[in-house]
């Protein structure tokens, strides 16, 4: 029999990076891209959480891909990627796996999952009444860069 632990290791599924985004400041618009350098300790080149000091916990968020139509459903409206505020959109592997897992992005970057990436203030703003209440249980994970490396559309994410 397989314990708990040994299921939770075991992550079979391979997603890929639908798009990529970042933000130069605090409250600045998402800006969309097709690479980016993820910067080892630091998070993604361009982005402000890079600016922030080594080693932190929120150097990169990623969302689930499969979460935008549900979203769209609970607001009634289309939403778009760079609405959310996440650096990384990832299509076909369950994120709330990753959670505290390392895994890899393309050929060179290794991140780590260090937990939820919980709704912020902004998404009423955003996505209009009721923005935050839906995120909630949607909003992706943050993880932090292990080993840096470009990132670009269509890299595979998979846990070695």
């Amino acid at each position: 029999m397989i314990s708990l632990q040994e299921r939770l290791r075991r992550v079979p599924q391979v997603g890929h990076v639908s798009w990529i985004g970042v933000r130069s400041e605090h409250g600045a618009e998402m800006a969309e891209l097709s690479e980016v350098e993820a910067l080892a300790q630091r998070g993604l080149r361009g982005d402000v959480a890079a600016r922030a000091r080594t080693g932190g916990n929120r150097q990169v968020s990623l969302l689930q891909a499969e979460h935008l139509p549900v979203l769209s459903a609970f607001l009634a409206a289309a939403i778009a990627p760079r609405q959310l505020r996440r650096n990384l959109l990832i299509s076909g592997i369950n994120l709330v796996a990753l959670g505290k897992l390392e895994f890899r992005i393309g050929s060179e970057v290794v991140m780590q999952g260090t937990g939820a990436c919980a709704p912020c203030s902004k998404m009423e703003e955003t996505l209009g009444n009721g923005g935050f209440q839906a995120m909630r249980g949607h909003g992706g994970i943050i993880a932090r860069v292990l080993h840096g490396g470009l990132i670009r559309i269509g890299d595979s994410v998979w846990v070695p």
